[in-house]
């Protein structure tokens, strides 16, 4: 497992070693000796698997007082994932960072603990899977706006083409009205 260091301390690419052949190829996506070996000690509690088309934008989400480590990764398709650092004390408090994850080069992304997530489907549908650090916590679950000026994520689409987002992430507020852990 090769680990790629992002601009955002502690966010992390991870690109799987893939065995493979004309039969097909073997991954190994989570080895909790390989992962503590790299820095990564962690305990995962859920399991989550989401489709979605074309254009579907997911996010930008995070959760207070209780916030999820997100191992996150495509199995079909493909998806440009950002996490976003939302914590207040941090020195890149606000930034964003972004990858392409598919099914073909089987990256996957560390979103730790205190960040936002969100990601945009590229591919003409996109089977999307994450462990969480966390159980998902619906009285903390909060999130900002997808297109937040002050955070400045450059989404992968055409100009003027505004992505399908879900009513509850229609309705996020920007980053400077977000509620945070203090």
């Amino acid at each position: 497992m090769k680990m790629i260091p992002t601009e955002l301390n502690g966010c992390c690419i991870l690109e799987p070693v893939i065995h493979g052949d004309d039969r097909g190829f073997f991954v190994e996506s989570w080895n909790r000796n390989t992962f503590s070996e790299m820095g990564l000690d962690l305990d995962f509690v859920q399991d989550n698997h989401s489709r979605s088309t074309r254009g579907v934008l997911r996010g930008i989400h995070y959760q207070i007082k209780k916030p999820q480590g997100k191992l996150v990764r495509v199995t079909q398709g493909s998806v440009f994932d950002v996490a976003v650092d939302m914590r207040s004390d941090s020195p890149t408090f606000g930034r964003w960072t972004g990858v392409e994850l598919s099914a073909e080069n089987k990256r996957m992304l560390w979103v730790p603990p205190g960040f936002g997530h969100a990601f945009l489907v590229l591919s003409e549908h996109a089977d999307f899977q994450y462990k969480c650090t966390e159980f998902y916590s619906p009285e903390n679950d909060r999130g900002i706006r997808w297109d937040d000026p002050d955070v400045g994520i450059k989404w992968p689409t055409d100009a003027g083409t505004i992505p399908k987002l879900s009513e509850k992430d229609l309705s996020l507020p920007p980053l400077k009205n977000a509620e945070l852990d203090t």
